[in-house]
């Protein structure tokens, strides 16, 4: 009988304080709805606040580049936004299956502290998956605004945008509808 492979994902947090313990009821209920096929890697980045993009760019390819063999991205909130960053201005030579991003900010204005966080004008040309990018939005998202899932959809067209009714920023820590789409790509 042939062991069973074990899928990879990483798991990028949102950001701000209580981020990483905030985010380990989605990381639970994603290991719930996936089963013993997966295995998730998640764990805190530090934030340092002397870098442009809080020096999460650098730590997000640090944790792709020890996965050995093909790897899924899960990024929620800020984690996700910075997925995004690190994948379009970072080369990175690993086979990523698919990145499924939740409550994403579109990190815009003339703010200062804004400025390491954008993304540039043709991020979307960069991005090493072109097939498997999912987005996901509860409408009722009291932290990141509807338009900014509007904007990746503008951006992005031939990702996969899923709307959800509600669920708040958290998606009522049920990551059920992402385990689903992770299993659709395999």
């Amino acid at each position: 009988m042939k062991p069973i492979e074990v899928k990879k994902i990483v798991f990028i947090h949102g950001g701000g304080n209580g981020g990483y313990a905030a985010d380990k009821a989605l990381v639970a209920s994603l290991k719930t709805a996936l089963g013993k096929e997966y295995e998730v890697d998640y764990s805190e980045i530090k934030s340092d606040e002397s870098a442009p993009d809080f020096g999460w760019v650098k730590q997000i390819a640090g944790k792709i580049s020890k996965i050995n063999g093909e790897l899924i991205l899960v990024g929620h909130s800020f984690g996700a936004s910075m997925i995004l960053k690190c994948l379009s201005e970072i080369r990175v030579t690993k086979n990523i299956a698919g990145i499924f991003l939740i409550a994403t900010p579109f990190w815009s204005g003339d703010e200062e502290w804004k400025q390491g966080l954008k993304l540039k004008e043709n991020f979307a040309d960069n991005l090493p998956v072109k097939d498997f990018i999912f987005f996901y939005q509860c409408l009722d998202d009291e932290e990141t605004p509807f338009s900014h899932f509007e904007r990746y959809r503008q951006k992005i067209p031939q990702a996969t945008f899923r709307e959800i009714k509600s669920g708040g920023h958290q998606l009522n820590n049920d990551l059920t509808v992402v385990a689903n789409d992770i299993r659709s790509i395999e």
